[in-house]
């Protein structure tokens, strides 16, 4: 099972970003203004999905 883990927590975490980072280019164009603010917030949220899929792999690793 473990082999399939790993995987699935990574296409998780690659649709996430994707989702992310279009909502974020979509907000930017409408209020580009906002783009720091927009860009600080996307970073921080790619930074948790991130952590999220490393966390997911170390438990993998542990568990198998």
């Amino acid at each position: 099972m473990n082999f399939i883990a790993y995987p699935l927590a990574v296409l998780g975490a690659a649709v996430g970003i994707s989702w992310l980072g279009q909502t974020a280019a979509k907000s930017i164009a409408r209020q580009p203004e906002a783009g720091s603010t927009i860009q600080t917030v996307f970073i921080l949220g790619a930074a948790f999905i991130e952590a999220l899929t490393l966390l997911a792999f170390v438990l993998s690793l542990i568990k198998g």
